[in-house]
């Protein structure tokens, strides 16, 4: 390479550490900056002092994908360890599995049918007076009926959006939630599988690379990127401009981390569908590492909320006003010269780790590309609306 590129990266998260990574294998000087004290972003996971259990500090995050490119490019970086993600759900009192499955639904029911069988009934259940679902609720009576609605569904929508099903867009339950057969693996990717030393250990060995700097606890501001031949920002889009069009809307979580001494649970998921409990769900971390042994456990309470200016944003959610006030900073970004916003904040949307990589590995090779023909990169990749 006859020169050289100083890049900016905000963000030490899979965005900022996959871009980072492959423009600093092309030869570039890469600087990351995040204002966290470690890498990884919200899937940062850290051993708890206490039980020595690997802690998913942010919760918890689980490796599924259906692309090679992206299973071969982390375990380049880290040993996968096989994991299936079986969760299941107290409700009434009762505890079942989820996905809704034929399990599920004998329990439920107290019947002991065949698969076919099933589908019929729940066809029975099916509201089919609802030819066109426009809502969350709609969508769910017209495919599972009023009864695992209610039991599954209705409650547990309510906490984690903080509205009423009825106020919630039908796309939000896109495929049907039932599944007649026993499978409740909750996941249908065909690689599945969690990090043996945790997400930080692979994100860290992904940022270990002579053209690559980090600078943690450090804010990035605006005026920053004059410094650089480009940024690449995965922090919040509405941040990036001082929120002068207003903050978007999204969910946060917090979490109230409890030990116990031997297994709570018996499973890493327990979700509450029952409105009257406050909290969406519980996870026992050990159990996320099955093939670690420890005696005491770190389980963490899950509640969600309206994210205030303060608050870590977990979920965009995109209904009509956001998207309304998206489109405006989407108009102001594409303005900007030298700089494109990547990930889940950088373009307001809900990503899962996998497509993360994709789109990161898709935006630094874009990058070279453009470079190479003397061409400027688009503000973003992957447009946001």
């Amino acid at each position: 390479m006859a020169s050289s590129d100083r890049i900016g990266i905000v963000g030490a998260g899979l965005s900022g550490a996959v871009i980072g990574r492959a423009l600093a294998e092309a030869g570039h000087r890469v600087e990351i900056l995040d204002a966290r004290g470690h890498v990884a972003g919200n899937c940062h996971t850290e051993r708890d002092a206490e039980t020595g259990v690997m802690v998913h500090v942010y919760g918890p995050h689980i490796f599924h994908t259906d692309d090679t490119e992206v299973w071969d490019y982390v375990n380049r970086f880290q040993t996968f360890q096989p994991y299936k993600n079986r969760v299941k759900t107290t409700s009434g009192g009762q505890v079942y599995s989820l996905p809704v499955n034929l399990h599920t639904i004998n329990q439920f029911f107290g019947k002991a049918f065949r698969p076919d069988e099933a589908r019929a009934f729940i066809e029975a259940q099916a509201d089919r007076s609802i030819a066109d679902p426009q809502t969350f609720e709609e969508q769910a009576l017209r495919f599972v009926g009023r009864a695992l609605y209610e039991a599954f569904f209705k409650g547990y929508t309510q906490k984690q959006w903080g509205c009423s099903p009825t106020e919630l867009p039908a796309s939000i339950l896109k495929r049907l939630p039932v599944r007649f057969n026993y499978d409740d693996n909750y996941f249908f990717h065909k690689y599945q599988g969690m990090p043996e030393n945790g997400y930080t250990d692979m994100v860290a060995r992904i940022l270990d690379h002579a053209n690559v700097t980090v600078r943690l606890a450090t804010r990035f501001h605006r005026a920053d990127g004059d410094g650089y031949a480009h940024v690449f920002y995965s922090g919040p889009l509405d941040g990036y401009f001082d929120y002068a069009l207003g903050r978007l809307g999204y969910r946060t979580l917090d979490f109230e981390r409890f030990t116990y001494e031997g297994d709570y649970q018996g499973c890493a998921v327990m979700n509450y569908g029952d409105f009257a409990v406050p909290y969406t769900r519980i996870t026992e971390h050990k159990h996320f590492s099955p093939w670690e042994e420890h005696e005491g456990s770190v389980c963490y309470r899950e509640f969600s909320r309206e994210c205030g200016p303060d608050d870590t944003p977990y979920y965009p959610i995109r209904l009509v006003r956001e998207k309304e006030q998206l489109a405006r900073y989407v108009a102001r970004a594409e303005q900007e010269r030298a700089v494109t916003f990547v990930g889940r904040l950088g373009t307001y949307r809900y990503l899962d780790m996998d497509l993360t990589i994709r789109e990161a590995l898709d935006t630094a090779r874009l990058y070279l590309a453009r470079r190479a023909q003397g061409a400027a990169m688009p503000a973003f990749v992957q447009p946001p609306l």
